[in-house]
């Protein structure tokens, strides 16, 4: 294959891969905005959900402060979607669980996501899913592997 024909293939796989990206943002920013959250206000109320949330781990996690944290987990107390308790043994320690409407919101949310994902990924052939698949995760690798060089 010819040097300008494979430049060409690189730069069009880099530009669908950066509208297929755009369009993941997009999408979960209308999933949010259908419940009345941001995104991050989701992220925030999905770890909660979970049982395991730390507000300083998460913040590590996301690559964010953990005043950004504070703040967003006050915006959904202040929503009514989460509550804070003091922990049973040490009271520096706070608990988080979802109040009933943010368990409410959560259910909304991942029934807007199974629709999405039933809507899109089911209509694909599972070949196809296979070897995109295994192309992401190879291109994940090398992406990877790239920052980490860079990062030294």
């Amino acid at each position: 294959m010819a040097d300008d024909t494979r430049t060409s293939l690189i730069h069009a796989a880099i530009a669908r891969l950066q509208t297929l990206t755009e369009l993941f943002q997009k999408r979960r920013q209308q999933l949010a905005e259908g419940v009345g959250l941001t995104e991050h206000q989701w992220g925030v109320l999905e770890e909660i959900s979970t049982d395991h949330f730390m507000p300083s781990m998460f913040a590590r996690q996301r690559e964010s402060s953990a005043a950004a944290v504070s703040k967003t987990i006050r915006q959904l107390v202040d929503k009514g979607l989460v509550e804070v308790s003091l922990g049973s043994g040490d009271a520096r320690q706070r608990n988080y669980d979802l109040s009933a409407e943010g368990q409410r919101v959560m259910v909304a949310l991942r029934q807007s996501r199974s629709h999405a994902i039933e809507r899109v990924w089911t209509q694909l052939d599972p070949t196809q899913l296979s070897t995109f698949i295994a192309f992401a995760d190879d291109l994940t690798a090398r992406l990877s592997d790239l920052a980490e060089s860079n990062a030294e």
